[in-house]
C-alpha cells in the first residue's frame, strides 16, 4: 500500500529518471533534478520508504539463462471462489517458469507469461502445474515470438500537472 504522501514535480523527475536508468549515482540524479545530492539522497529514500519506489532491477538477456522460448498462457478456473483465485495465485504464480501473473477480466480469468527452456519444458509446465490442477478448467497457450519492453512506464500523474 502506498503511503498517502502528495508527490511533487521533482518526487517524478526523480521516479521517471530511476525507472530509465536504475543504475544513476545518486550525484547524477540529484544533478538532473537540481537538488543538493544530501536532499536528492533524502527524497529516494522517502520514496522508498512510501512504496512508490519498489526496487531495482538488471534487464538480463533470457538466452543467458537458458530461456529459449517465452509463452503467454490463458486459463480459465473451474470455480471463482476467493480461496480458489488466492490458491491459484499462491502456487502457480509462485512457479519458477512464471515470470508474470495477471488476474483479468473476460473470458480468460488469468493470463501467465512464463519463460522455459524449450516445448517439451513447456509441454511438462502446463502438464504439471495447470492441466492437473481441479480448479483449472481449461488453458490455451500462445507462443512469443519477440517481447518489446519499454523502459519505463508512463507517467500520467506528472503529465496532468504540466
Amino acid at each position: 500500500m502506498l503511503a498517502q504522501t502528495p508527490l511533487d514535480r521533482i518526487d517524478y523527475g526523480i521516479l521517471d529518471l530511476l525507472q530509465k536508468d536504475g543504475r544513476l549515482s545518486n550525484k547524477e540524479l540529484a544533478a538532473e533534478v537540481g537538488l543538493a545530492p544530501s536532499s536528492c539522497l533524502e527524497r529516494v529514500r522517502r520514496l522508498r520508504t512510501a512504496g512508490h519506489l519498489r526496487g531495482y532491477h538488471a534487464d538480463v538477456a533470457p538466452t543467458s539463462l537458458g530461456i529459449d522460448l517465452q509463452a503467454l498462457v490463458f486459463v480459465e478456473l473451474a470455480g471463482h471462489t476467493r480461496r480458489t483465485w488466492r490458491t491459484f495465485t499462491d502456487e502457480v504464480g509462485g512457479a519458477d517458469e512464471v515470470v508474470a501473473l495477471y488476474n483479468v477480466a473476460g473470458r480468460h480469468d488469468f493470463v501467465l507469461h512464463v519463460a522455459v527452456r524449450d516445448t517439451h519444458h513447456l509441454r511438462e509446465f502446463a502438464l504439471d502445474r495447470l492441466t492437473s490442477r481441479e480448479d483449472v478448467r481449461r488453458i490455451e497457450t500462445s507462443l512469443v515470438f519477440e517481447h518489446v519492453r519499454s523502459p519505463a512506464l508512463p507517467n500520467f500523474r506528472r503529465r496532468a500537472e504540466d
